[in-house]
C-alpha cells in the first residue's frame, strides 16, 4: 500500500455526523505527521486539523468543538470524527501525510488521498 484511501463520506442533514477514515501505508504511518484538508467550489484549499506523530492535535477555528481528529497506529488509520455539521462544511475532504510542523502549524506532506465528498443539507 502506498497511497491514502479515504472513505465515509456523503449526504447529512445540518446537525448530523460522519466519521472519515484514511487509511495509509502501514510501514510509513507511526513516523509521519497527518493532516485533513478541505476545499469547497469556488474556495481555497484550506487546513481543517492536524495530528503529529507524539498524538498532538490542531483544530481550525470553524471545526473546533465539533470536529475531532486522531489516529490509530495499529490499523495505520487515520480519522476524523464530525458533529454538529454545518451547509459550509460542505467539501471534499483529503488527507495527507509526511508534512511538518514549523511554529505549531503543519505544512502538507508529498503523499495526498484522492478525497471523499461530504455534502450537508439544510
Amino acid at each position: 500500500q502506498v497511497i491514502l484511501v479515504e472513505s465515509g463520506g456523503g449526504l447529512v442533514q445540518a446537525g448530523g455526523s460522519l466519521r472519515l477514515s484514511c487509511a495509509a501505508p502501514k510501514n510509513t504511518f507511526s513516523r509521519n505527521n497527518m493532516g485533513w484538508y478541505r476545499q469547497a467550489p469556488g474556495q481555497q484549499r484550506e487546513l481543517v486539523a492536524s495530528i503529529s506523530t507524539g498524538g498532538v492535535t490542531k483544530l481550525a477555528d470553524s471545526v473546533k468543538g465539533r470536529f475531532t481528529i486522531s489516529r490509530d497506529n495499529a490499523k495505520s488509520t487515520l480519522y476524523l470524527q464530525m458533529n454538529s455539521l454545518k451547509p459550509e462544511d460542505t467539501a471534499v475532504y483529503t488527507c495527507n501525510t509526511g508534512g511538518a510542523y514549523i511554529s505549531g502549524r503543519y505544512y502538507f506532506g508529498p503523499t495526498w488521498g484522492r478525497g471523499t465528498q461530504v455534502t450537508v443539507s439544510s
